[in-house]
């Protein structure tokens, strides 16, 4: 087979992957392009949740412009799956579509699927490859990366964004924190909001800031659940992040100002630990049996340095002002160290300039 040619239709498939970046949570994000003799015959990618995946969308495309896909080649940037879900087996829809090929970036971490698919595949006598190209594999586990760690751990890929200056600060000890960063560096943080599947912060930004916590300056099929870190329910029933709905997660219950809280529209759940907090690693445990994929947390420095001290945290996506602020609030409550090699390590995976301002994107080495 021609590998340079299979190379190119995978990266176009990857493109089309990308397409379906926000509406198809908890599914995987998957592109496939369906070819034979050098022609595309068909494109397309996964769909809102419920609706079809990348493989019968690209089925769909081919009929729909008189093509017969026998004997074709199909690219798919992950394993097509095996099980019936809100859709049927894509693995079938392949075989029985008489596809003669199917090239697959990697193979599904779903246990449902797991190599299911492509077993499928070859008992029909469909030609498999799978794996052929890691840097493309790694593309397509990247723009699968939250669901990939909800496979494998069981809880969502989480990831913290903190803005401040150079040195450090968040706020200034007043208060006052708007503007630190630029306004290309806002709107790039509501990218990233988009493109998650729940957003987190603690009671002590709502009780501060009133935020609505959504997604503003682009067009969105759908806002991000919204989630409450509040030990006691000291959130107001009148506040702002309670529209639309909104999970609080408790350690101390309260029946009346539960009850109060419900009626406005919030959901409220109890997950103490031994200290009457709120315990996180349970509440990561349980968003992922919600099925949340990418968690993205914005709050203050008490619960992003708790959050990072019980290995919560994947991702750190950090905004840095050319400022210099001086005595402020910090981005993190951490302890204090004894020696420098009881440091957290983080590696760099990103960095750019957005604006005027600097972004990084540091991974945590041995996070959960």
């Amino acid at each position: 087979m021609d590998k340079q040619a299979d190379y190119a239709y995978m990266q176009q498939a990857l493109k089309l992957a990308h397409h379906a970046t926000i509406e198809t949570s908890p599914n995987p994000k998957v592109g496939c392009v369906i070819v034979r003799d050098g022609q595309v015959l068909g494109e397309g990618w996964t769909q809102p949740v419920g609706q079809a995946h990348a493989e019968v969308q690209a089925l769909r495309d081919a009929v729909a412009k008189g093509h017969d896909v026998r004997g074709a080649t199909a690219y798919v940037t992950l394993e097509p799956c095996s099980h019936f879900g809100r859709t049927p087996p894509c693995a079938n829809g392949l075989r029985d579509a008489g596809i003669a090929r199917v090239v697959a970036a990697m193979q599904d971490a779903n246990p449902q699927v797991a190599g299911r698919g492509l077993s499928i595949l070859r008992e029909a006598g469909v030609e498999v490859e799978c794996d052929t190209f890691p840097d493309l594999a790694l593309q397509a586990r990247e723009l699968n990366i939250g669901f990939f760690q909800r496979m494998e751990t069981g809880k969502p890929w989480v990831r913290m964004k903190v803005a401040g200056s150079l040195d450090g600060v968040t706020a200034l000890n007043n208060g006052q924190s708007q503007w630190i960063t630029g306004a290309a560096a806002r709107q790039d943080g509501h990218h990233w909001r988009a493109r998650a599947d729940a957003i987190l912060t603690g009671i002590g930004t709502v009780l501060a800031d009133d935020p609505m916590l959504n997604v503003r300056g682009m067009d969105m099929p759908r806002q991000p659940q919204k989630i409450i870190v509040d030990s006691h329910l000291r959130i107001s029933a009148q506040a702002k992040v309670l529209q639309g709905g909104v999970l609080l997660v408790c350690a101390v219950p309260d029946t009346e100002k539960q009850a109060q809280l419900e009626q406005a529209g919030a959901e409220v759940i109890c997950l103490p630990d031994a200290n009457q907090q709120v315990d996180l690693f349970a509440l990561m445990q349980e968003l992922g049996r919600r099925q949340i994929n990418e968690l993205h947390v914005e709050a203050g420095a008490t619960l992003n340095g708790a959050l990072i001290r019980q290995d919560c945290v994947n991702e750190l996506l950090l905004y840095l002002a050319p400022k210099l602020l001086g005595s402020g609030a910090g981005l993190f409550n951490l302890p204090e160290l004894t020696h420098v090699d009881q440091a957290r390590v983080l590696q760099f995976h990103e960095v750019s300039q957005v604006g005027e301002d600097l972004r990084v994107l540091a991974r945590f080495k041995q996070a959960g």
